[in-house]
């Protein structure tokens, strides 16, 4: 008979680790029911350099010595902890940074995530609100309604870096080292739309259960937090909603066997059985639409940069055909200018010399009268879309137009306009056109020693 194998330290460690993972994702299921589908979503590994749980949105990461310690001296912080870094990937924080400053985004995001976990009336996750977090709280709801974390981050780059390293300090609960260095890489993606669906799995969920009335404040900000986060999508990919298949002119080799085709040369002359294709089908997009809101509530400096930048998407190859015609207008409570452009280098041209014109109220229905007469002349005979850039505070039509709509919406913390149910919307994200201008911080060390941890 074999002997029976002895444990050394560490695996007896990564043992009870993983018992220790289990015992409190285990109550965090029976506080909390309708985040089942998120809290098994994380796998246990075990990382020995870590201070603090960590995650790339398929794993969670721990030490295992470290886990044990924290268990042994002071166990009602793990299963907060745990929480934390899973609602990091329910709001898709580790997919949403785009070009922002990494270490002023880190604090905006675990200040929603705090926030979040402070308005829950559990015994297993409360903790003390210290002064430094109400007063940062109320701060902050006084510029946004609604603490999503693009809102949070904008207002934070306001503020100074020594104000900043106690914020970073005060709401520091988890590694981000494992966060994607590049979040628009397709991988990040597919990760963040698997996080996607389990957000409005964990909404649904918690719609059709219900909440207990001392639970519907931590419920309506979580709902806030994963609606702020869902429908992120690249405006390049957006765009291609409106795209239609056509064929245009494109020699591929590719398409045709030689073998075949050299047969027809060797046998017949100068007869090739087989021609190459001269022509492809491609799915892009033909005739489009951009209308910009020009009101008083519309900033000018947003309304250019806004178009700044869907011009430069629009002139990439892969998303326009050659020959197309973009309409562009600007509206108030009428139409103030129109321009019809009918090749993409005019784009660069007309962004150049591009004047606001406007300034009253807003009233979306002359714009739609508008694009229909030219429909009916037949300008815009091939149109895909409508893009209505806005603030959503408008009269909108009261019939569906034949063609695509989406209004485009900017993220200022307020809740998210209602549009009509034939129409498309998309927060944008105001940074991602004008980038704010975040101070220097210097590098953050967290010391994960249990006397420096909260004691819950």
């Amino acid at each position: 008979m074999p002997d029976k194998h002895i444990q050394t330290q560490a695996e007896w460690e990564n043992t009870m680790a993983r018992k220790v993972f289990a015992a409190v994702r285990g109550d965090l299921y029976l506080a909390l029911p309708y985040m089942n589908s998120a809290l098994c979503a994380l796998v246990p590994v075990s990382r020995q350099e870590l201070r603090s749980f960590a995650t790339d949105g398929a794993g969670l990461y721990f030490a295992d010595a470290w886990l044990l310690r924290i268990y042994r001296s002071n166990r009602r912080f793990l299963p907060r902890a745990f929480l934390h870094s899973i609602l990091h990937c329910v709001f898709r924080h580790l997919w949403l940074r785009g070009n922002r400053d990494p270490a002023i985004w880190n604090i905006a995001c675990d200040i929603c995530v705090e926030n979040v976990l402070d308005r829950v009336d559990n015994d297993l996750l409360r903790r003390p609100v210290g002064w430094l977090r109400q007063k940062t709280y109320t701060d902050l709801t006084k510029s946004c309604r609604i603490l999503s974390v693009g809102p949070v981050y904008r207002e934070l780059c306001t503020r100074d870096a020594a104000e900043l390293t106690r914020l970073q300090h005060e709401f520091y609960c988890d590694d981000h080292g494992f966060w994607p260095k590049d979040p628009d890489s397709p991988s990040a993606q597919m990760q963040g739309k698997r996080w996607e669906q389990l957000g409005r799995e964990t909404q649904l969920s918690m719609q059709q259960g219900g909440t207990r009335a001392s639970d519907a404040e931590a419920a309506s900000a979580l709902a806030a937090q994963v609606q702020a986060g869902r429908g992120r999508k690249l405006y390049r990919d957006f765009l291609r909603r409106f795209s239609v298949w056509r064929e245009e002119p494109h020699l591929d080799l590719d398409e045709f066997d030689l073998g075949y085709y050299s047969y027809g040369l060797r046998t017949y002359g100068n007869m090739p059985l087989i021609e190459p294709l001269e022509t492809r089908e491609s799915k892009r997009v033909r005739d489009l639409a951009i209308v910009l809101d020009t009101s008083e509530s519309t900033s000018g400096d947003l309304v250019k940069a806004f178009l700044k930048e869907t011009f430069s998407i629009l002139r990439t190859s892969e998303t326009f055909f050659a020959r197309c015609r973009i309409l562009v207008l600007q509206c108030d409570d009428a139409v103030r200018s129109e321009t019809l452009l009918s090749d993409l280098n005019a784009l660069d041209r007309y962004a150049d010399r591009f004047v606001l014109k406007g300034g009253g109220g807003t009233d979306f229905r002359p714009a739609f009268q508008r694009i229909e007469e030219l429909r009916a002349q037949g300008t815009l005979r091939n149109l895909q879309g409508v893009l209505y850039f806005t603030d959503g505070k408008g009269i909108y039509p009261s019939r569906r137009p034949p063609y695509d709509v989406a209004f485009l919406f900017l993220d200022t913390g307020e809740p998210v306009p209602d549009v009509p149910p034939w129409a498309m919307r998309l927060m944008l994200e105001p940074d991602e056109f004008i980038a704010p201008q975040a101070p220097k911080l210097p590098d953050f060390d967290f010391a994960a020693d249990p006397e420096d941890l909260p004691q819950l």
